[in-house]
């Protein structure tokens, strides 16, 4: 591991890059600096380095791998996330599911395919900071077909309320979007709705489902539109 700035600007947004592969993690640095505001403070190979650095540096956010020696990101993530060191995106290759909703119970707020575009990371990067959660519809896809076959833990969907019954019009096509795995961006475009707005309507989705992430309302989602388009 190696640690790159000891006093990065103030107004910066730091960056913890987390993989077992130098290559990626040059890739992965050169798309956080090219992004305005943000600024890689360190490096690290491992789970176990990252939550040294993590206390160490405390950056805004960590951008983990899963599947690495000594400990793996599902490891750190839960450690990093649970002592409030940082927030996590989860840069994936789908190779493991477990690896996945491992992460999503860990606590992770973004989960985005390694083959995303620069424009895509960077974006996620500033919709975590910002309090949101990312999940890239691929990712999206790929969960709620796993739990269409029954292969994801019951924790992850455990709530028992039925969408229509609780939630407006409105907030069901918002539900209908984080389904799709839709940033709010891209929901308030699709709805002709601001951005704003969109964040106010699924703070409320949330709440009324009695979830706490906006993937296990993708799950609900699936479930609900799946039984009315059948």
């Amino acid at each position: 591991m190696q640690q790159t700035i000891q006093d990065p600007p103030a107004t910066a947004i730091t960056v913890l890059l987390v993989d077992d592969h130098a290559a990626i993690r040059v890739g992965m640095r050169m798309v956080v600096e090219s992004a305005e505001h943000f600024v890689v403070v360190g490096e690290a190979e491992n789970g176990s380095s990252a939550i040294s650095m993590a206390r160490a540096l405390r950056p805004d956010i960590v951008l983990m791998d899963l599947r690495m020696p000594v400990m793996d990101g599902v490891a750190a993530t839960e450690q990093i996330t649970g002592q409030g060191l940082a927030k996590v995106l989860v840069l994936t290759t789908f190779d493991h599911d477990d690896y996945l909703f491992g992460a999503l119970r860990a606590g992770a707020q973004g989960f985005l395919l390694k083959t995303a575009s620069p424009q895509s990371i960077i974006d996620a990067m500033h919709a975590v900071v910002n309090g949101d959660q990312v999940i890239s519809p691929e990712v999206t896809r790929k969960l709620v077909s796993a739990a269409l076959e029954s292969q994801i833990p019951e924790p992850l969907v455990e709530s028992q309320v039925d969408p229509r019954e609780v939630l407006t019009e409105r907030e069901l096509q918002v539900l209908r979007q984080l389904g799709a795995g839709l940033s709010n961006y891209s929901i308030g475009r699709t709805l002709g709705i601001g951005e704003t707005t969109v964040k106010t309507h699924v703070s409320r989705v949330l709440s009324k489902l009695g979830v706490n992430s906006r993937l296990q309302a993708a799950l609900l989602a699936q479930g609900t539109f799946s039984e009315i388009e059948s």
